[in-house]
């Protein structure tokens, strides 16, 4: 197994508590099942123990404390995998608690910790020995794995699925959660765990319900029928509640006692004789917007929730059903979402907002994520059908020999070799290679892949980028961080702070050595560096629009082919954001400016920044349009700088200036006529280059990213703009003299 691999999705963080800590609090088994805020650690351990602290998508989780002894098949470790224990064939013959209430003393006794142990399992989880190492499932795990009935019989164990239900196991445990979205391949075997889940959480619960929703509503009602239904009936008599209605439903599992006729047999019957149901449900809906609106849930399972197709939306639908699993503040139930995605227009696109809403690491002021969510993605390489061996992990290269499978075939190719080698039988097909990243992806960008046919750029070269960026660690390319005047004296000195939360996002910074300071001429200061390059800005003039929201400014630095200390042909600097008010974001793009030494080129159809420059008295950093002589400028042009957007031959210029630049810089150069045919571009900036891969030329407003970034390339090539110089049809001949002598005579 590769190493970066695991670590990319599961981590165990060593020394994450003090050992003293630790030791102390397991002796006294007084870890609480939940979050931990003094170590900002979900606990999902149920007996009071704490063993190793796993992160996954940035989440870190409490397991439980190993037990000294643990199931173990075989004792060879290499025969140590997990094996499902068929039920006994004398518990297999009672069908009903009643049944088993018949039974005799002695039978009970001698079954009764065989159905306790069972029901331990559920609520702690099981370990087992896995290949020599002691492994940990949850309960919802173990009923999956042990009691769920499935298409092709019962589950085989995967590491990913381990994975997963650690990750759900947390977002239940974790009061500031409602629940996760989980970000698939295709054919992982959620929509099976989810309806094991269903049956797993209404079976234990009183007076509850759950539901399910899916892309529509004859696919809700098959997962109801065809796996939850199958899954219920096949449960074991000591775990099924006494129901209500059909064994096979078609809208509703209830798990009540039935209405019955009152009698004068048995009207007079002792209440001591009444028989108590869960009072629990499980249905479905219609996929609407307002689906289970106003109603109250315990558990929601959300499958194919990428697939949304218009008029229905994923988002509008969320904001409703998130209602239904709260009271107040409280969260009081929880959705389990997963899907592919739809191409971006179909669905897709309000999923990856919805799976971006749910990033752990970006919480607001209460503790929950935009959505309240937790996202998660398993790479294709975890799950893969026909690459997963006996122990449940995945064989992500070759093996120099074969090895054994959980289906008891042979496996000699890896995962990640058969994924490559679909990729390259698919390079000169794009829309068949987006679909195939999009069914297995190896990356969220994968995940989000959109049609081809719908960009006007390059889309092959721009995820050839994308899916390299993706291979590095960013933090070692990119630093976020703010720009600030120097102990706060505005038109001093700029500093650059790392920050977190900054708004900015830079690869380059100048040297010491580099002179930055603006050069003053006339009083009005000019930038000494427009020989490095130059910045693009896509601006906006109000603060705030009604009802929130607004366009985003946007801010790209590139520079120019230089022999300095600096790179050539790259953006180093990228800025998406909006401030709360305009004024912010002027001065950020300013003290950008004023830090790098370099001109802008601005739309001048918001001219408010403009205006703030010249007010500022850094009218010489904004450039003039260069599609026009300095004489045939308007008066406000040569005011204020900048260039507007609407114009039609600036339009196509721009498209242009950004397509240029994708065959030249971006993805890979087959031909090597720019760099190395191996040689992979410099463009850095992930969000500008999926920017660029939507982008449309008929209505740029929602593409700020690629607006300012046509305009850092057109400022920084703005000679390829210049109009040319027109000859003069009229040649006017002067005469010209020889005036030696007393004659002046023509010169011929």
């Amino acid at each position: 197994m590769q190493k970066e691999d695991l670590n990319s999705i599961y981590r165990v963080v060593e020394d994450y508590i003090p050992k003293s800590v630790l030791s102390n609090k397991n002796k006294a088994k007084s870890w609480a099942y939940g979050y931990d805020q003094a170590y900002d650690l979900v606990i999902i351990s149920k007996d009071g123990t704490l063993g190793k602290v796993v992160e996954i998508q940035n989440l870190k989780i409490g397991l439980p404390l190993a037990p000294k002894n643990c199931f173990k098949r075989h004792d060879k470790k290499e025969k140590q995998y997990w094996e499902r224990k068929e039920l006994p064939k004398e518990l297999a013959k009672i069908q009903s608690i009643f049944q088993w209430n018949e039974m005799t003393k002695d039978f009970k006794s001698r079954w009764v910790d065989f159905i306790e142990n069972e029901f331990d399992y559920r609520e702690l989880g099981y370990w087992f020995m896995n290949n020599g190492k002691p492994t940990y499932i949850t309960g919802s795990h173990y009923m999956y794995l042990q009691w769920s009935s499935i298409d092709v019989g019962y589950p085989d164990y995967r590491d990913a699925n381990r994975i997963l239900h650690i990750f759900w196991e947390a977002c239940k445990a974790d009061k500031r959660s409602f629940g996760m979205v989980y970000l698939k391949i295709r054919r992982s075997g959620f929509s099976f765990m989810s309806s094991s889940e269903c049956i797993h959480t209404a079976t234990l619960a009183k007076d509850a319900r759950v539901g399910i929703l899916s892309k529509t509503g004859g696919d809700a009602k098959k997962m109801f029928t065809d796996k939850v239904v199958p899954i219920n009936s096949k449960l074991p008599f000591f775990f099924k509640p006494i129901m209500d209605g059909m064994d096979r439903p078609k809208t509703e599992l209830a798990y009540r006692v039935p209405a019955s006729k009152i009698t004068k047999k048995n009207m007079f019957d002792s209440e001591d004789d009444v028989i108590e149901g869960l009072d629990t449900t499980i249905d479905w809906k219609n996929t609407d917007d307002n689906s289970y609106d106003g109603e109250k849930l315990l558990l929601l399972v959300h499958d194919e929730s990428g697939k949304w197709i218009k008029p229905n939306n994923i988002l509008n639908n969320w904001r409703v059903t998130k209602t239904c699993l709260r009271l107040g503040s409280k969260i009081i139930g929880k959705c389990m979402m997963g899907s592919t995605s739809n191409a971006l227009s179909k669905g897709g696109g309000n999923f990856k907002k919805l799976y971006e809403d749910s990033n752990v690491e970006k919480r607001s002021a209460n503790g929950q994520t935009k959505s309240g969510m937790y996202s998660l993605f398993i790479p294709m390489e975890w799950n893969m059908e026909g690459f997963i061996d006996r122990h449940g992990m995945p064989v992500f290269r070759s093996p120099e020999k074969p090895v054994l499978g959980i289906d008891n075939e042979l496996i000699s190719y890896g995962a990640i070799d058969y994924w490559e080698a679909e990729v390259d039988s698919l390079k000169n097909d794009a829309d068949g290679l987006n679909e195939f990243y999009r069914q297995f992806p190896r990356t969220e960008s994968h995940a989000f892949r959109d049609e081809s046919k719908q960009s006007i750029f390059n889309l092959t070269k721009i995820y050839q980028q994308i899916d390299y960026n993706d291979s590095l660690i960013m933090e070692h390319h990119v630093t976020r961080g703010s720009f600030s005047w120097k102990d706060g004296i505005k038109d001093t000195k700029v500093i650059f702070s790392p920050n977190k939360s900054g708004r900015f996002y830079v690869s380059w910074t100048p040297s010491s050595k580099m002179y930055t300071t603006p050069i003053k001429r006339n009083g009005v200061m000019y930038p000494p560096n427009e020989h490095l390059g130059a910045f693009g800005c896509d601006s906006y003039d109000i603060s705030g629009v009604v009802g929130g929201g607004g366009s985003n400014g946007a801010l790209h630095g590139l520079t120019k082919f230089n022999m300095d200390d600096a790179p050539s042909n790259e953006f180093f600097l990228e800025y998406i954001a909006r401030p709360q008010t305009a004024e912010i974001f002027y001065e950020d793009v300013l003290m950008a400016c004023v830090f790098y030494g370099m001109p802008i080129l601005i739309e001048n159809n918001k001219p408010r920044l403009l205006y703030h420059f010249k007010n500022r008295g850094y009218r010489g950093y904004c450039l003039n349009r260069p599609d026009k002589h300095y004489t045939k400028l308007s008066k406000t042009e040569k005011e204020l700088g900048g260039i507007p957007n609407t114009s039609e031959d600036v339009k196509q210029a721009h498209a242009a200036a950004i397509e240029s630049y994708i065959e030249k810089y971006v993805g890979i150069d087959m031909d090597g006529s720019y760099r190395p045919s191996d040689e992979y571009g410099s463009m850095i900036f992930t969000r500008t280059l999926e920017d660029w891969a939507k982008f449309d030329i008929t209505n740029r407003t929602k593409f700020d990213a690629s607006i300012s970034s046509g305009l850092a390339i057109m400022a920084c090539q703005k000679h390829l703009y210049q109009p040319e110089k027109k000859e003069s049809k009229i040649n006017i001949n002067f005469a010209r003299y020889n005036n030696k002598g007393t004659i002046s005579q023509i010169i011929t």
